[in-house]
C-alpha cells in the first residue's frame, strides 16, 4: 500500500500539483475474526473517516486520493471523502489471487470452514494446516464476492474511484497504471471544480446497490451504503435496498455462494463489462457524472463487453436468482429490519427453536460440542453497535456451522454482523439492537423463531404481553465506557441507520 500511495504521487505530480503522502490505521480482520479484537473492526472504519478527515483538514489540502484495501478502509475513506467534500477519488488496492490446493481454488474461508470440517472429523489437523498455508498466496483484498471486493465495487458504481479499477488484481500492471493514474486524475477533479457531492447522488447509490445485487455482495454493503450516504446528506433507508432487491436479478456466479473468485471477473470483462450489460438493459442511470468529469455511459463506452461464453456472469434471462440475494427482514423480533443474504440458500422458510448466546464464544463452544442440532435458530445478542461493542463479524461460527454441514439445517441470528465471506442461512443487523432494548433482548431459548426469505419475516412466537413481562424482569447491562470502545458505545447508532458516530443531522430528540 505504501508503494501504491508513491504510485499515486508520480501521477499527481505528473498532472502539476504538489503530493504529500499521510497514513492511517486498519484492522485486519482476518486477525481479529473470533477474537475480542473484533469490537475494533467497524470501530476503526469511523476512526479512519476521522482520522483523514482531521489529516486532509488540519493540512488544508486542496484534494486528495485514498488508498485502501480491506474492509472497513474502504468506507471509512468514503464516509471522509463525503464529509470533506473536497477533490478526492478512492483508489483500491486489489483482489487477491486465489490460492491452490490439489488442483482446487481456495481462499482464507476455505480455512475457516476447515476448522468446522475438522470439529466434525471430517479433516485432519494436517489438512488444515495445508489449507493454511495455500489460501492466501499474496497480497490484495479476499477474493470473492466478500465485503472488501464489494465495497470497491460499489465505490466504482458510485463513480469515486476510476473506471475499472475495482477489479484490477493487486499484483497487476493494470492495478499500478490505475493508482497512478487516480493521481493524475484528482488534480483534473480539482481543475474541474468537481466535488464528491457532486458525484454522491441518489441515483448514484440507486447504481450502486443495483450492481451489488446483481454481483451477490456482501450483507456489509447495507451498513457502509447507508453511512457514506449519511455523509453526503443523501436520503437512503433500508427501504430501497428491498426497492431495488425486487427489480435486481443476481447474475454472479461469485463466492461464497458460486465457484468463480474475484480475479476470474477480471479475466471477463471486469465491473465496467457488468455495468454496461445492466446499462443496456435500463438497470442503472447513464447520464450521471463521475469522477472523470464523463457520465457513467461515456466511461464505459470507453470498454469492452463481457466476453462471449464466459460463465461468471449468467445472463439475465437465466440468473442465479430471480431476484437479489440481499434482503431486509422485518417483523416482531427486527421492528427496525434485519439483513440476510440468501444467494445459494435453499431454504425458504425456517421455523425452530432458538438457542440463546450472550456472546459468539458461547455459542462456538456450543457447536464444537455438538449442542446445537438441525432446526435450531442459533441467536448471539448483545453483539451490535452499542452491544459489542463494535457489531463484531460471526465469521468463525458461521463457518463452522457450515463446516459441520449444517448450512442449511441450522438458522444463525444476531444483532452482530457476518462477513461477506459468510454463506448459509444466517441474518444480521437485527435491529433495533439488545443493548437498546429491542426484542431480541427478551428472545429465550426454545421460544420458536421464524426466518421466511419469501414474505421478509423474522419473528418470534411471543405475545406482547409475555414480552412485556420480560422486558419487566429484565436488567439491560451497562455500556462499555472505557477507551475508544466506550466512546463508541456512547454515540453509534442503529446498525437500520449505518451504525454512523456523527451528529450533523441529529434531530432535536437526540435519535440518530
Amino acid at each position: 500500500m505504501h508503494d501504491f500511495g508513491k504510485l499515486a504521487k508520480e501521477g499527481v505530480k505528473s498532472a502539476g500539483a504538489w503530493p504529500v503522502q499521510f497514513g492511517t490505521i486498519t484492522v485486519a480482520d482476518g486477525i481479529a475474526m473470533g477474537t475480542p479484537g473484533m469490537r475494533f473492526s467497524l470501530t476503526s472504519r469511523d476512526i479512519i473517516a476521522d482520522s483523514i478527515e482531521a489529516a486532509m483538514g488540519g493540512h488544508n489540502v486542496d484534494a486528495f486520493v485514498a488508498i485502501g484495501g480491506c474492509d472497513k478502509n474502504m468506507p471509512g475513506s468514503m464516509i471522509a471523502i463525503a464529509n470533506m467534500d473536497i477533490p478526492a477519488i478512492f483508489a483500491y488496492g486489489g483482489t487477491i489471487a486465489p490460492g491452490n490446493l490439489d488442483g482446487k481454488d481456495i481462499d482464507l474461508v476455505s480455512v475457516f470452514e476447515g476448522i468446522g470440517k475438522w470439529n466434525h472429523g471430517d479433516m485432519t489437523a494436517e489438512d488444515v494446516k495445508r489449507l493454511e498455508c495455500n489460501a492466501c498466496p499474496g497480497p490484495g483484498g479476499c477474493g470473492g464476492m466478500y465485503t472488501a471486493n464489494t465495497m470497491a465495487t460499489a465505490i466504482e458504481v458510485l463513480g469515486m474511484s476510476l473506471p475499472g479499477s475495482s477489479s484490477h488484481p493487486a499484483e497487476s500492471a493494470d492495478k499500478k497504471e490505475d493508482i497512478e493514474a487516480a493521481g493524475r486524475a484528482v488534480v483534473k477533479m480539482l481543475e474541474l471544480g468537481l466535488k464528491p457531492s457532486d458525484i454522491l447522488t441518489r441515483e448514484a447509490f440507486e447504481d450502486a446497490i443495483t450492481v451489488t445485487m446483481a454481483l451477490g455482495g456482501s450483507t456489509n454493503a447495507t451498513l457502509h451504503l447507508l453511512a457514506i450516504a449519511h455523509a453526503a446528506n443523501v436520503d437512503l433507508s433500508l427501504e430501497d435496498f428491498n426497492t431495488i432487491q425486487e427489480r435486481v436479478p443476481h447474475l454472479a456466479d461469485l463466492k461464497p455462494s458460486g465457484q468463480y473468485v474475484f480475479q476470474d471477473l477480471y479475466e471477463v470483462g471486469g465491473v465496467p463489462a457488468v455495468m454496461k450489460y445492466l446499462l443496456a438493459n435500463g438497470f442503472l442511470h447513464g447520464d450521471r457524472i463521475t469522477c472523470t468529469g464523463k457520465t457513467v455511459a461515456e466511461n464505459l463506452a470507453d470498454f469492452a463487453d463481457l466476453t462471449p461464453g464466459q460463465k461468471v456472469i449468467m445472463p439475465l434471462e437465466n440468473p442465479k436468482r430471480a431476484d437479489g440475494p440481499l434482503i431486509i427482514l422485518n417483523g416482531n423480533l427486527a421492528p427496525d429490519g434485519a439483513v440476510a443474504k440468501v444467494s445459494g440458500v435453499k431454504v425458504r422458510r425456517h421455523v425452530g427453536p432458538a438457542k440463546v448466546f450472550d456472546s459468539e464464544e458461547d455459542a462456538i463452544q456450543a457447536v464444537l460440542t455438538d449442542e446445537i442440532v438441525d432446526g435450531d435458530v442459533v441467536v448471539v445478542r448483545f453483539v451490535g453497535p452499542k452491544g459489542g461493542p463494535g457489531m463484531p463479524e460471526m465469521l468463525s461460527l458461521s463457518s463452522m456451522i457450515v463446516g459441520k454441514g449444517q448450512g442449511d439445517k441450522v438458522a444463525l441470528l444476531t444483532d452482530g454482523r457476518f462477513s461477506g465471506g459468510t454463506y448459509g442461512l444466517v441474518v444480521g443487523h437485527i435491529a433495533p439492537e439488545a443493548q437498546d432494548g429491542g426484542p431480541i433482548a427478551y428472545l429465550r431459548t426454545g421460544d420458536i423463531v421464524t426466518v421466511d426469505q419469501d414474505t421478509k419475516e423474522i419473528s418470534m412466537a411471543v405475545s406482547e404481553e409475555e414480552l412485556e413481562k420480560r422486558k419487566a424482569e429484565t436488567t439491560l447491562p451497562p455500556l462499555y465506557s472505557r477507551g475508544v470502545l466506550g466512546k463508541y458505545a456512547h454515540i453509534v447508532s442503529s446498525a437500520s441507520r449505518g451504525a454512523v458516530t456523527d451528529f450533523w443531522n441529529m434531530d432535536k430528540s437526540g435519535k440518530k
